[in-house]
């Protein structure tokens, strides 16, 4: 492939994303994305990164991790933009997880109210984390966190 001589510098895309120059590099290394180097060297990046960090930070937001993401993000094309069908796969795998968190966060909003407040997380009323209280013979207190 040619080097580039042109596209964005690490300074103008940090300028676009508002990411500061170091978080770009940090994302680079978890192969969000993968710059080139121009014949001096220098990083040259694709208008397509600056969707690909986007999306790495707003998913981030919504609480995926940046391994699941880069996961996610690996079958990409790497210097061009993702097509429509590209961002269609990623947002169907990450439906999955997504329905998955929503469930878990319907289950502790309905269960919480008897949980408030509690700590010991040993309780016989607990519906959350020890129904029946299965956690009782393994001593007092919050034994999950503890174990």
């Amino acid at each position: 492939m040619a080097r580039p001589t042109n596209g964005l510098t690490i300074g103008d895309l940090a300028d676009r994303t508002g990411l500061a120059v170091s978080a770009i590099r940090f994302y680079e290394t978890h192969g969000i994305v993968h710059p080139l180097r121009n014949a001096g060297g220098h990083r040259r990046y694709d208008k397509a990164d600056l969707r690909r960090l986007s999306f790495a930070m707003i998913a981030q937001r919504l609480g995926f991790s940046l391994a699941d993401i880069a996961g996610h993000m690996a079958h990409l094309p790497t210097h061009k933009a993702p097509s429509k069908s590209d961002w269609a796969r990623i947002s169907t795998a990450m439906r999955v997880d997504i329905t998955a968190r929503i469930t878990q966060l319907e289950a502790l909003r309905d269960k919480l109210d008897g949980c408030i407040g509690c700590g010991c997380l040993s309780l016989d009323a607990c519906a959350l984390y020890n129904p029946a209280d299965t956690l009782g013979h393994k001593g007092t207190g919050p034994r999950i966190l503890l174990d």
